[in-house]
């Protein structure tokens, strides 16, 4: 079974997400790109995302390279933060 997420720590381990999806518009200033909306999304969703790049099986390799630090733990701990945001 997965880990209950914590959304509090997951507040804290989401500070280095700002930097590409907390800007208005959702678009990165350099390189040039557009970048999802996460917030509000829902856990299992964000779950599987975050799996996903940290196996290898999305790839971007800047999403790969974050979540591949991620524990079991971590991401259930995102992913519940996340999905409280509007």
């Amino acid at each position: 079974a997965a880990p209950a997420g914590n959304a509090e720590t997951g507040r804290q381990l989401t500070y280095t997400c700002q930097g590409c999806h907390g800007i208005t518009g959702y678009k990165n200033a350099y390189p040039s790109f557009k970048v999802p909306k996460i917030g509000g999304q829902s856990a299992q969703y964000l779950s599987q995302a975050l799996h996903g790049y940290r196996d290898g099986e999305r790839r971007h390799p800047t999403m790969r390279a974050q979540a591949e630090s991620f524990s079991e733990q971590d991401i259930a701990d995102i992913a519940a933060f996340l999905s409280t945001l509007k």
